[in-house]
């Protein structure tokens, strides 16, 4: 028996990197073995900060791609484009007749988007969370997963239902709760930021191994280690962190050690980091590469999710409709 149904979506950003694989993806495929799982590709969400949509519809076919090659399992767990199933922005209209503006642009997260893009501060910026209150709200997830720096925004979504049930004087709408996850903050390549395409740091996971030995080449390690003959700081060095995921017990100690001492150089360190990292994605890109073979799964797979959550999102919409007073 299945926890309960867990909720969570993410913008389509292309191809993945390790960012996205450590931070939210590994999470999701390992969520199915306990919670009846819905996973969206929310590209209502990216137009709030897109200046032009031209790769859109490859970014969506990209990350879609990378979740089943990742170990999304579609014959369970529910895949779909958050456009193709219309009602959310239905249920977005009338979620936003019971918030308040000023709540809205009381959110840290907004405040912090207006000064990352000062030129584009639009209405569907500002209502960015009431939006994403809808894509919870109407699939009914009783559990969503979240990283610390998100739980305001889940917190939102519960003064919402809060808001609707009593308004109306329902209980229509449920309540999710939050599961707290572990999100590590993953470094770039730069050794300083948080990876992103953006800025150009990231390591992809579909690279091929020698794309990927390249990147992993141009990491910066501890700034302090001027010369071959200098003992390291495995603690304040990137790759080493990189180290603690992907290599072996044996070698992060191994690494720990001859670089305290000066025992291995940086060029070796990433070279073997770079091998054993190419050694974990290596079942992932032989799947990523028998799906993008096979040109209609995803579309079949996507196709298949928005007829499963349409069902669910005109049922709750009946619901919703009967006790608001529409007809």
């Amino acid at each position: 028996m299945k926890k309960g149904r867990v909720f969570s979506g993410a913008r389509p950003t292309g191809r993945q990197h390790l960012g996205n694989y450590l931070g939210a993806i590994k999470n999701y495929v390992a969520l199915q073995d306990e919670y009846e799982c819905i996973y969206c590709i929310v590209d209502l969400h990216a137009l709030t900060t897109l200046d032009t949509t031209e790769d859109l519809r490859q970014n969506t076919y990209e990350m879609a791609l990378d979740w089943l090659a990742a170990g999304i399992r579609p014959e369970e767990t529910i895949v779909f484009v958050q456009s193709h199933v219309p009602q959310v922005t239905e249920l977005h209209t009338i979620l936003s007749m019971v918030t308040p503006l000023g709540k809205l642009t009381d959110l840290p997260t907004f405040k912090e988007k207006v000064r990352m893009q000062p030129h584009n501060v639009n209405y569907g910026l500002v209502g960015y969370p009431v939006l994403m209150a809808a894509d919870i709200t109407l699939y009914k997830a009783n559990v969503v997963p979240v990283g610390l720096d998100q739980a305001s925004h889940l917190e939102f979504t519960r003064e919402t239902v809060r808001s609707f049930n009593y308004r109306y004087k329902t209980n229509v709408l449920i309540e999710p709760e939050m599961k707290i996850t572990e999100v590590p903050k993953v470094i770039g390549t730069d050794g300083q930021q948080k990876m992103s395409k953006s800025l150009n740091n990231h390591i992809e996971l579909a690279a091929t191994p020698e794309e990927t030995l390249q990147r992993v080449m141009t990491m910066v390690t501890d700034p302090q280690r001027q010369r071959r003959s200098d003992p390291g700081r495995p603690e304040v060095c990137n790759v080493f962190s990189f180290h603690k995921v992907f290599s072996s017990t044996e070698e992060v100690q191994m690494v720990d050690t001859e670089c305290r001492r000066a025992g291995i150089g940086c060029v070796d360190c990433k070279k073997l980091m770079a091998r054993n990292l190419n050694a974990h994605l290596e079942p992932f890109r032989q799947r990523r590469a028998e799906y993008a073979a096979n040109a209609d799964y995803v579309q079949d797979v996507l196709r298949d999710g928005k007829q499963r959550a349409s069902v669910i999102a005109e049922q709750t919409m009946k619901e919703v409709r009967a006790a608001v007073g529409l007809p």
